[in-house]
């Protein structure tokens, strides 16, 4: 029996005008927030814990152990931000969330506000994503307009919430929460150096909530239907449907909303989803969960995609990225582009970052071009080694991911350009 997959996706293109507020309670928008306010915030947090709702930007952290954090926290300022920076190649499922539905964002930001007894909430949305951006703080308006967002939401004294639209300006590295927060505050968009629990210390010093686009639209979901309905979903490592982006050499490339357990195999071939290869060759790796996220090869791919599937073979669900790439392509040449993807986007704040990733580069193009060295494997494996460890934030702490993947599965295809 085939579960059901239109849960995050079921309103899709069913707008005239996505960011239209009597559409979307024409399509039960708002049931949730509605009843959210029926309930108390432990009731709330209860459903979010039997969910098993993980975060989906990328790190899985529970999100319901990051709300009550929040709630305990004593404070006459709390904030609610939602990170929209999909810088992530090859991840694109948070933009067509925002550009589809995103009053459903809107909500689940206000019902965490509502959970955690905060007033002010952002969402901080990449630089480019101009047209999404423009139709968000339409949504944001018309919500407004209509009692959803301001004083005393849907008549409960007290229940003051509102939220302001900012801008990226196209930088990788304010993916991770402190550089978010920092260029929220007008200030560089580099990782802090010493870093809080962001539940007792984060925007302007205050408790702050910071959750990915599609967690917060899980929220309703979960209010709405229950955290048992949510977690029967995906699998007892984690609750509810994920939106994966497919991408590369893929008969079906584009967003779908999948059950976590799901076989990579059924994925990855399957008509219903990406349909097998666009070329006339077979699948050779795949890059999951971002650029940050390892490469995968055969031996791994008969996996279920869910948290504890993946990791069972070595790999992440991390940004529901999966690019698909064809046996034409070299993985040392692959990973080049990878690495001067890295070398752009470092932020240069911290030196193993700043000239590791640089140093990792230059190695990579040599081999490429025939200029490779006996022990280029070694210093691969030094470099990468110190830069994963000693980096200040999770661009270079997580940049071992790709590159040891592949040596680990594909070292013969290192050593063939290492000896020319």
């Amino acid at each position: 029996m085939k579960r059901d997959r239109i849960f995050l996706t079921k309103r899709f293109d069913r707008f005239n005008n996505p960011s239209s507020v009597d559409e979307y309670e024409n399509l039960d928008g708002y049931k949730a927030l509605k009843k959210a306010i029926s309930m108390t915030r432990e009731e709330i947090l209860d459903e979010v814990d039997t969910a098993l709702l993980r975060g989906r930007g990328g790190a899985g952290f529970p999100a319901g152990i990051k709300m009550r954090s929040m709630l305990e926290e004593e404070s006459d300022i709390k904030y609610i931000v939602c990170n929209a920076d999909e810088g992530e190649p090859g991840t694109f499922k948070d933009g067509a969330l925002l550009q589809k539905d995103p009053l459903s964002v809107i909500e689940g930001m206000t019902i965490s506000a509502y959970c955690c007894d905060a007033k002010y909430g952002y969402i901080y949305i990449r630089g480019e994503y101009g047209k999404i951006r423009a139709e968000f703080v339409e949504a944001v308006e018309n919500a407004r307009k209509k009692g959803y967002l301001g004083e005393n939401i849907l008549g409960v004294e007290g229940f003051d919430f509102d939220i302001k639209v900012v801008s990226g300006a196209g930088a990788y590295v304010c993916g991770e929460n402190s550089a978010l927060l920092n260029s929220i505050e007008a200030k560089p968009g580099r990782p802090k150096v010493k870093m809080y629990h962001l539940a007792e210390k984060g925007l302007y010093d205050r408790p702050t909530l910071v959750n990915n686009v599609e967690t917060f639209a899980c929220l309703p979901i979960i209010v709405e239907e229950g955290g048992q309905r949510f977690l029967e979903l995906g699998t007892k490592g984690g609750g509810g449907t994920k939106l994966i982006s497919l991408s590369g050499h893929i008969k079906n490339p584009g967003v779908y909303e999948i059950n976590l357990g799901t076989p990579m195999d059924e994925i990855l071939n399957s008509e219903e989803f990406g349909g097998g290869s666009s070329t006339e060759h077979p699948i050779k790796f795949i890059h999951i969960g971002g650029q940050s996220g390892p490469l995968a090869f055969d031996e791994q791919l008969k996996a279920e995609y869910s948290y504890d599937g993946l990791k069972e073979v070595g790999l992440s669900v991390g940004s529901g990225a999966i690019v698909v790439l064809d046996e034409t392509v070299n993985v040392v040449e692959y990973l080049e582009h990878v690495f001067l993807f890295f070398e752009e986007e470092s932020c240069g704040k911290c030196n193993p970052c700043r000239i590791g990733t640089t140093r990792i580069r230059e190695i990579l193009s040599d081999m490429v071009r025939g200029k490779g060295r006996k022990d280029d494997i070694e210093t691969l494996e030094y470099l990468i080694d110190n830069v994963s460890s000693l980096a200040m934030c999770g661009l270079g702490q997580s940049e071992d991911k790709a590159i040891m993947s592949a040596l680990k599965y594909r070292e013969n295809e290192f050593k063939e350009l290492a000896l020319n």
